[in-house]
Parts: structure tokens; sequence; C-alpha cells
């Protein structure tokens, strides 16, 4: 068979930029020998999806190798920062009971660790921040004991091996097969080798399919190609969400942790997105464009009182829950993901690595320029300028900058797949275009999980405003996680067969666990029988039983008829 080796400079370039982006490692929980690595399943990416398809494979009986670029598991909910994005019925349906127990491994980390009120201890659904953006907003290393937890019996098994920074920068393929992935230790340069009859790609940018050559899409696509409503006239591939470098922000009343003005700060102060529609104004302020009527809107910003504005939309830390004097001297913890640090000079995919490398410098630049403009330049409510009691909280991240790991990943390559979500399954005016009336939800027959969330799009870094459409409750389908051509990869995180405009609500937190779920069940599933993952899909009979097998363990996928609305 003719076998391909991709490597190419820009990956190796790669390399370099992410170890000079997120350091060298604290700590390996690898335990390995020799230069390859054999297992049933790898998983390249550690994120929410990796874990949770490593996590499908690993009950199912087989082992995993699971590579991670950062020295922490866990992608949107640690690393990067980011407190769940989730529908309203989270707590009773519509996620998988893996995700359900990571919530609850998480509540009880804080049960058994904080000095919590006997209120908050006994709330079935503590919420340790009261933040309003979900009904669990915690810090990044709750979450991290969460998923660590949940993975380490396999680890002590020897069923699982963790790499971490571990970054992938090769692929080898027979055919149609992708044979093996090398991934390079940031720690010390060396390559290792990981071979597998199935391979995962968690990775946050889809960078395994542009190392094996798997088909695939990147940024917006052209209308008469997806025939999206909300899709430009011709193709825009580096047209990209925003990425954003997000942080935990503590409010000390009375002390001054103002830091040194930052580099780049008067660019950042003046800078007035260019965008259609218009953005609201310079992005420095506590106005921005409301994400449905694109109109300018003000949120109040006041640490030490607001019930509603910036500091409790994400805030993780409320001292409401917590015994008095716990956290003597502080006013709480947020966590920094506000419009006005989505990055928007330029994408992370499609450009050279140098540049990628630079636009997530600048990215951090635009972070701590937002957290000086908060501690020396923004209204206060009393007619005053500035918060200097704010400062950086590197612990509760990891870092010794204060900022997250890794930027927010918004949007990844994405396979060309058997089956591609379109916006006339899922947004509720294109469906009402397409068919002239909208049902419940979006339905697929060979649903393998369910997501809800609205197709939200961030600015991007092609010059559109937000473009946020309401959506149904949808379907994962199976043909969205098979890609074309190639056999045994398969998809586990942002990059399934869905659009620029539909990853807008298939890219949340729940969704991608049960994207990376769905892959590590298929990948165990078809090594029992012998099948690929195309005939699965095909067979009848097939499909409608590893659809009964994904619903054994845990899995919905299908809505409940009956939901409150």
């Amino acid at each position: 068979m003719r076998r391909r080796r991709f490597l190419t400079d820009s990956t190796a370039g790669l390399a370099a930029m992410m170890a000079a982006t997120w350091g060298r490692p604290i700590a390996s929980a690898a335990s390995y020998r020799g230069r390859e690595l054999g297992a049933d399943v790898a998983v390249i990416g550690g994120g929410l999806g990796g874990c949770a398809a490593a996590l499908a494979a690993l009950r199912a009986g087989r082992s995993v190798v699971m590579t991670e670029v950062t020295d922490w598991v866990g992608g949107q909910l640690t690393s990067q920062a980011v407190p769940p994005d989730e529908h309203p019925w989270i707590e009773q349906f519509g996620r998988n009971e893996s995700y359900a127990e990571l919530r609850r491994r998480t509540r009880d980390y804080y049960r058994k660790n904080y000095p919590l009120t006997a209120e908050a201890r006994d709330r079935a659904h503590l919420d340790p921040g009261n933040g309003s953006v979900s009904a669990l907003c915690a810090e990044p290393r709750a979450f991290l004991a969460a998923l660590t937890a949940m993975l380490a019996p396999y680890a002590s098994a020897g069923r699982l091996t963790l790499l971490l920074e571990h970054l992938p920068v090769a692929a080898e393929v027979e055919g149609d097969r992708v044979r093996s992935v090398t991934v390079r230790d940031l720690a010390t340069g060396d390559d290792r080798v990981v071979v597998a009859p199935y391979i995962l790609d968690a990775t946050e940018l889809g960078d395994l399919l542009e190392l094996a050559g798997v088909e695939h899409v990147v940024g917006f696509e052209s209308r008469s190609s997806t025939g999206d409503r909300s899709a430009p006239e011709e193709a825009e591939p580096l047209n990209q969400q925003a990425i954003t470098v997000c942080f935990p922000m503590e409010h000390r009343p009375g002390e001054d942790h103002t830091i040194d003005r930052p580099e780049g700060y008067e660019f950042w102060r003046d800078y007035v997105p260019g965008l259609s529609p218009p953005w609201s104004g310079p992005l420095l302020s506590l106005t921005y464009s409301n994400p449905r009527t694109l109109e300018p809107r003000t949120l109040s910003f006041d640490p030490t009182g607001d019930a509603s504005g910036w500091w409790t939309y994400r805030r993780v830390l409320d001292l409401e829950n917590f015994r008095p004097g716990a956290f003597e001297g502080s006013g709480g913890v947020t966590i920094v993901n506000w419009p006005q640090n989505d990055y928007l000079p330029g994408p992370l995919v499609g450009v050279s690595a140098e540049e990628a490398a630079g636009h997530v410098d600048r990215g951090k630049q635009l972070s701590l320029a937002l957290l000086y403009w908060l501690q020396a330049e923004c209204p206060r409510p009393d007619g005053g300028v500035g918060w200097p009691g704010l400062r950086l909280r590197p612990d509760l991240v990891g870092t010794s900058d204060g900022l997250a790991k890794s930027p927010y990943i918004r949007e990844s390559r994405r396979i060309e797949a058997e089956f591609t979500v379109l916006e006339r399954h899922v947004g509720v005016e294109a469906r009402r275009e397409a068919e002239g009336e909208v049902p419940d939800e979006a339905t697929f027959p060979d649903s393998v999980g369910v997501g809800s969330y609205r197709i939200d799009l961030h600015p991007s870094t092609g010059g559109d405003n937000y473009i946020d459409v309401g959506s149904l409750p949808f379907e994962i389908p199976l043909g969205a996680l098979i890609p074309r051509r190639v056999e045994n990869l398969l998809p586990a995180c942002k990059n399934p067969g869905t659009t620029h405009v539909t990853n807008g609500c298939y890219r949340l937190h729940p969704v991608e666990w049960a994207i990376g779920e769905a892959a590590g069940a298929l990948a165990a599933f078809c090594l029992d029988r012998g099948l690929s993952p195309r005939q699965v899909r095909n067979t009848p009979e097939r499909l409608r039983e590893f659809q009964a097998a994904l619903t054994r363990q845990g899995a919905e996928i299908h809505w409940p008829r009956a939901r409150p609305r």
C-alpha cells in the first residue's frame, strides 16, 4: 500500500509556538516506554470531547492513549477557563449521564473542600458563583478535579495512558486509513508515535484533519455550497469566530492591584472593531452590540454590589455561598470572557504558525488591556473611574501570568462528512423558509446525542458582527461524525460535519461532550464487531444496535416528547 507521511514546516513551527504560548511542563501523568505506543483507541486532544471519548472507549473495555497539548485536561472548562454554556433544562434532561456525573462531581468538590454555608451545601443544584450564564459557574480547577477523578481509575488500572503537553506534529496514512500519529513532548522535544486502529481528532482546531489529509472545511462556506441563509455569497475561509483569552479576576475592596500599563494599551483603548453591521463603539467599554438586535447595549459593572451586570455574568465565587470570613478581604471572583476581549484582527487556522502565534500573543495583550482599563479608567456608578482592587488569580488557572492556559477556541476545521448539518435543519427561520412550519425539535434518524443552544456566532475575523439566530433543540446525526473518505478517523471536538453557521449551536460544552462520547463509543463498537463506522450508520440493524448501546450507557439521543417551553 502507498504510505503518506504528513509533516509540514508550519506544523513543526506550531510546536514551537505552543511551547512559547503555553509554557513548559508542571507535571506529567504519562507512563510509557519506548518511542511507539499502541492502544485500541488514540484520542488526540484532551478537552471536553476528548475526555468524553476516552471515557466511552474505556467503559467499553478498550485501551486508550490520550494526548493533550496543555498540562490540564478539560479544554473549554479548564485550560480555556470558560464556565459552561448550557440550555435551561440541563439539570433534568438533554445531556448524557456522564456529563451529569461531571457536574455532580464538580459540586461535590466544593462540598468536600470549601467552607460552604449549610444552605449552600444542602442545595441540590449548588452554583458556587451564582453566575448568570449557567447553573454551574465554578472555578477551572474544580472542573479539572472532577475530570481527573473520572479518568483516574482507568489510568491506575493501566488502560489509560495520558500524555500531557504533547503536540501532534505528523500522521502516517495508508490509503484511506490513518495508521499513526506522531506527538512531540513540549518539555523535551522528543517525538513518540501513537498507533491505534481508531484515531479520534479531539484537538481544539482539528489539527489531525490537516496532518492526515482528511478532507475538511475552514471558515465560512458560500451560500451556494450550503444553502445557509446566514452565509455570504462567496466562501471566506479566513473568516472565523473570534478567540478569547479568558482570565479570572478577583475584587479586593480598598486595595490597589493596578498592573503596569500593558504593551499596546493605547491601541486597544482606541480600537473600534470594523464590523458589519457596525460595532457599538470602542471595544474597551461597558457598551457592546446586543447579539440579537445589534443595537448598542450597556451593562453595569460594580464588583461591590452588581446583581445583574458584567461582574455576575460569569462569576465563579459568590461569597453568599460561603461561611463569613472564609475569603477574608475578597469580594468574589469572576471569569472575564466578554465581548470586550474577543480578539478580531486575525484567525488561527489558514495562516502560518508565526502569524497564529502573533494573534495569540495579541489576544493576551487585549485581555491585559481590558483588565487595566477596568482598574484605571472604567466608569463607576459614583461618578469616579477605575476599580484598582481588581486583581488576577493565577492560582485558579495554573499559569504565571494569570491568563488562561490557552485561548477559548470557538471554531475548528470541520470534516467533510457523510452528512452535514445545515442551517435549514436546525435554524428556526431557515426551517420555516424550507418547510413552511417549524417542528418542536430538529431530528435525525441516525441521532447519537442531543443539544440545544441558539446559533450563536461571535464577531469574526472577516468583519461580521454577531450572527445570533434562534435554533431548535437538535440531535447529533451520526453521519456528521463520519468523514466522506477516511475510514478510521473520527471527529470528537468542534470538528464534525457542521457549517460555519451551525457550528454556532454545536460548539457548546454539553454538545462537545456528547460528540466525543459518541465517537469513543463508536470506535469501541466497531472494534467489537469488526465493522466500519459507515457500515454502522448505513446498516439499519447495526445503527439501531449502536443507538441502543449508547442509550444503555446513559446517552440521550432524543429529546423528551414533553418538556417545559
